[in-house]
């Protein structure tokens, strides 16, 4: 059976266990990293070096970082419909995946650190604004894409949304400014309509 080491709170965990929520495959979890440590230690760090969640094991096979994650248990359980076989539809799944690293999760990242995580006093009302700004620069990119689709990579959900799902959840359950963006808002809803992305996204963020 696959095994994951993660706490549920991670948005990189719940990546993995919303996708194995579409995907219908069974896994055993362990609570790991923030409030219950683990990942540091040495047996941990022989599996995955960068001491972070999460790590999976399937049939011998260790494997970090969640976006690969996402796409070896696609790619493994007949997940198509998530992840394209034909080159061309699965680069347009992969793009939005590696935007998702690279434009959206920084700023949501610094707006989770200076939100949810800081104490009131440490709170830095301008980087809180600057990390907005650039998070909202982003999501208007999505804005202007979902204008003639309702998901990124066509008439269906794909890996796409299973990256960007935690990153959008938060951006609407931060206490914020959000100006209308109708297209990212419509996308998010449809999102909410999936019981996975209800039971593994839409908790508590810590």
């Amino acid at each position: 059976m696959l095994k994951i080491w993660g706490r549920i709170t991670s948005s990189n965990v719940q990546k993995v266990l919303w996708c194995c929520a579409e995907l219908g495959i069974e896994y055993e979890r362990v609570d790991l990293g923030g409030p219950f440590g683990g990942n540091r230690d040495p047996e941990y760090l022989a599996m995955n070096p960068n001491g972070r969640v999460p790590t999976i094991s399937d049939d011998g096979l260790i494997l970090w970082e969640s976006n690969t994650i996402c796409r070896y248990l696609a790619a493994t359980r007949q997940g198509e419909r998530l992840y394209p076989g034909a080159p061309a539809a699965r680069a347009n799944v992969e793009r939005w995946m590696d935007w998702q690293l690279s434009a959206s999760g920084p700023p949501m990242a610094s707006l989770l650190g200076m939100l949810v995580r800081a104490r009131p006093a440490q709170r830095d009302q301008a980087a809180i604004e600057a990390a907005r700004l650039q998070a909202l620069s982003a999501w208007t990119i999505l804005e202007e894409e979902l204008a003639d689709r309702p998901y990124l990579a066509g008439s269906e959900l794909t890996l796409a949304e299973i990256a960007l799902g935690t990153m959008v959840y938060r951006w609407h359950a931060f206490p914020i400014e959000r100006p209308p963006l109708r297209n990212l808002k419509a996308w998010y809803e449809r999102m909410r309509e999936r019981p996975g992305f209800r039971t593994h996204i839409e908790i508590p963020i810590t």
